[in-house]
């Protein structure tokens, strides 16, 4: 694990770019759903019907989107906290990157239809950001 967390910069900006990439991880789903479910020109008039009206791995990528979007609030406002009370740099990035890491995981699992594997991949993401805070707190006292 030291292995692969080693290749991460001990620097703020490693941070920046995990919290980065996980905003844009809800448009790598939108456009996942749209590739799957086959959507064309002519849907982009009504894109949220299309989503809508999808099955399947189409209808689950887009879940995976809306979930995206509901659990990145709390793990931008759990890294930013982090850094704010000077957790150290190499903690926050190691777990924002696992963050980043587990959540692109959850979406595989979601779209393969994996729900119990996505279940504990969601706990697992979650867990990241509530340690996250929890360090916050720790060094605040």
């Amino acid at each position: 694990m030291n292995a692969l967390f080693g290749l991460i910069p001990n620097t703020a900006a490693s941070a920046i770019w995990a919290m980065v990439v996980a905003s844009l991880l809800p448009l790598a789903m939108a456009l996942t759903a749209k590739a799957i479910g086959g959507f064309n020109l002519a849907d982009n008039a009504h894109p949220r019907d299309f989503l809508h009206s999808t099955t399947g791995a189409a209808a689950r990528a887009n879940a995976a989107q809306q979930n995206s979007y509901e659990t990145l609030p709390v793990f931008l406002a759990a890294v930013l906290v982090a850094m704010l009370f000077f957790v150290p740099q190499s903690i926050i990035n190691m777990l924002a990157w696992l963050y980043v890491l587990i959540r692109v995981g959850y979406c595989v699992a979601y779209i393969t239809n994996l729900a119990t594997f996505r279940s504990i991949l969601w706990v697992l993401s979650i867990a990241c950001c509530l340690m996250l805070f929890y360090l916050a707190i720790r060094v605040s006292v």
